[in-house]
């Protein structure tokens, strides 16, 4: 078992190995004194790991309760929000109980967004169950749920206790949802490091411990100097604000992923056009890309990607960051304003 540590306002440990599922109650138990967990899932999810997981908590002297809403984007809302809030009422957890995430970004973001706000602050555990949620939204506090005008505009910044990845469960996954994952890990190397870029050009599947480990601490690195995404968090959003645009006015029928994937290629199309990047540079972007069977182009107008990034919630005032490749591992950042914003995201269409 690989260990990484964050240390930010909570410190705390992210456990990365094999057949850590039937452990995850061991592994709470040494930090949390509470006697209920309520363990919050997804339907896909708990029918694979949710009787696995309750049974290690029993076996830890917790008692178990579970809350499970239809797996995808569109059940990140605050009506499920509210509901899970309500659930946790009528259990009865206390302050000392204990919340668990069991699932991908949606079930982390949810979950942590709840233990943040139920009785202004439970402890909670992240054991994510996606290749993407391991490497990204796992880490770094970020809880949060969607309004209609866009992804992410509820939320809180609320560190997990302990988080704990079961390569084991990344056997279940699709390609397409592997490949997800696949986009952030490819985020990670395009702004920070040409050696994890390098990794990726060939299998990871025996690697994976090492790369999950690797990207985490890019995360860790990141966070721990910026935990409240005012300044160098900002290059973590390499792609994001034209992917949430794609999300959006997709009716989230294209996943994260995919969609961080568009906005990655998009963006190096328009710095290289900018004269920021060089034609190699977009050619490793794309061709890494490609490896993985990533879209890099989308059909959706660029005016609507433009509206959308008027509800980004990094814009500041009327001026947003964009995160711009100059080589692989090397990334700046540039202030603009919505107008060229607006002209940007037109360049990266031609």
């Amino acid at each position: 078992m690989t260990k990484v540590k964050v240390r930010a306002s909570t410190n705390y440990d992210v456990n990365i190995g094999s057949g850590l599922l039937a452990q995850a109650g061991e592994m709470i138990r040494e930090i949390c004194d509470g006697e209920i967990v309520a363990i919050v899932t997804d339907d896909i999810v708990n029918e694979l790991y949710g009787t696995m997981v309750e049974n290690s908590l029993k076996e830890a002297g917790y008692s178990t309760v579970r809350y499970v809403f239809p797996q995808g984007e569109r059940s990140k809302n605050t009506d499920t929000y509210v509901s899970l809030l309500c659930a946790l009422t009528e259990a009865n957890l206390s302050r000392k109980d204990v919340l668990v995430a069991l699932g991908g970004g949606v079930v982390g973001d949810m979950t942590g967004f709840a233990a943040a706000t139920y009785l202004r602050g439970v402890p909670y555990i992240q054991i994510p169950t996606t290749l993407l949620s391991m490497v990204d939204s796992s880490v770094g506090g970020k809880t949060a749920v969607d309004l209609p005008a866009g992804k992410n505009q509820v939320g809180a910044f609320y560190q997990p206790s302990l988080v704990i990845c079961d390569t084991d469960v990344l056997s279940t996954l699709s390609v397409a949802v592997f490949a997800d994952g696949c986009a952030e890990m490819i985020k990670h190397s395009v702004i920070l490091s040409p050696e994890l870029f390098d990794m990726l050009k060939v299998p990871i599947l025996p690697q994976i411990e090492d790369i999950i480990a690797r990207n985490i601490t890019i995360k860790r690195d990141i966070v721990e100097q910026d935990e409240r995404d005012i300044g160098i968090r900002q290059i973590l959003n390499f792609g994001h604000t034209i992917g949430h645009g794609i999300e959006k006015h997709s009716s989230y029928s294209i996943s994260h992923g995919s969609a961080v994937s568009m906005g990655m290629a998009m963006v190096s199309r328009g710095a290289f056009r900018l004269g920021i990047c060089s034609e190699y540079c977009l050619g490793e972007v794309e061709g890494i890309l490609g490896k993985y069977s990533l879209p890099i182009k989308t059909d959706i107008p660029p005016d609507l990607l433009i509206e959308a990034a008027a509800f980004d919630k990094k814009r500041s005032g009327q001026r947003i960051s964009l995160i711009l490749p100059e080589a692989i591992g090397k990334c700046i950042t540039r202030e603009v304003d919505m107008n060229e914003l607006a002209d940007f995201i037109r360049l990266a269409y031609e």
